[in-house]
């Protein structure tokens, strides 16, 4: 009882709290059980799709992401919508002061739009699909999702970046057709060259068979010359994001071929020239 007389029916507020609160949990529940269910009606259809029309499995990953994300934002749509016819009020007024709103601050979201504008023409011309090796608005990694409005890059030391589509001026796609293994190797000015190509030949006749190379690996010859030694390069090419695991076992297997033949790897080193007067 409060003193200008007013009394609290508490019985008529508990009956619509367990009115309202029983639908929108039924409301919870549902959207709780569809999304999941939607979610992989719409993998499945894209994997059937995949298989009929030989679509890539990196482009399949790429537009179900898309689609995922999509559906989330029209699922949080549907629900607010639900939520207000629950509770009994007209969302037309919100949806009207929402217009007046967006109308104050559509000229700060140019950069919203932008980015919105950009995604649709990255995957429209499929610049880039999901587990590609990119350098984009100077990140380099392997792209985990490309959405309408970011583009998520996973760097090599695990940092996950969130690019602006806007950000994205030119993207450098490293995943499309084979990639190149490339090793340069010094030996010392007082080996003989013919000797060390010979080894480095055997070398590579070794990587002939691996899986890994489609191409090669070949010794091109003399590379460059060094303050203190003779650089000798090998190159070859190999299935996409192989490149890097073939370099290091062939440097592995030249250090050993080297040793065994006596062949020198130099190291930086210098000459004191002492004067006495």
């Amino acid at each position: 009882m409060f003193e200008d007389g007013l009394q609290i029916d508490w019985s008529y507020i508990l009956e619509n709290v367990i009115y309202y609160g029983i639908q929108i949990l039924i409301l919870i529940i549902a959207l709780l059980i569809i999304s999941p269910i939607a979610k992989k009606l719409i993998s499945a259809a894209l994997n059937k799709s995949s298989t009929r029309q030989n679509v890539s499995e990196a482009r399949i990953q790429t537009l179900e992401k898309l689609l995922l994300n999509a559906f989330s934002y029209v699922l949080i749509f549907i629900f607010v919508v639900m939520f207000f016819g629950i509770i009994e009020q007209p969302i037309g007024p919100l949806l009207a002061g929402a217009g007046v709103v967006g109308l104050a601050i559509g000229f700060g979201a140019q950069g919203l739009v932008s980015d919105i504008v950009t995604g649709f023409f990255i995957l429209l011309e499929k610049q880039i699909d999901v587990g590609d090796y990119v350098t984009a608005a100077g990140y380099d990694g392997i792209v985990e999702e490309v959405g309408l409005r970011t583009t998520k890059i996973r760097g090599f030391n695990g940092t996950l970046h969130y690019v602006p589509n806007r950000e994205i001026a030119g993207v450098s796609n490293h995943s499309r057709g084979n990639m190149r293994a490339l090793v340069d190797i010094g030996i010392s000015y007082d080996d003989n060259i013919d000797q060390a190509m010979a080894v480095l030949k055997s070398v590579c006749e070794e990587f002939q068979t691996d899986s890994r190379f489609t191409e090669g690996p070949d010794v091109l010859g003399v590379q460059a010359f060094g303050s203190s030694e003779v650089v000798l390069r090998i190159i070859g090419k190999t299935e996409n994001m192989e490149q890097w695991s073939a370099e290091r076992d062939i440097r592995k297997r030249i250090k050993e071929a080297f040793d065994e033949n006596n062949i020198e790897i130099p190291f930086p080193h210098q000459v004191y020239v002492q004067k006495n007067n």
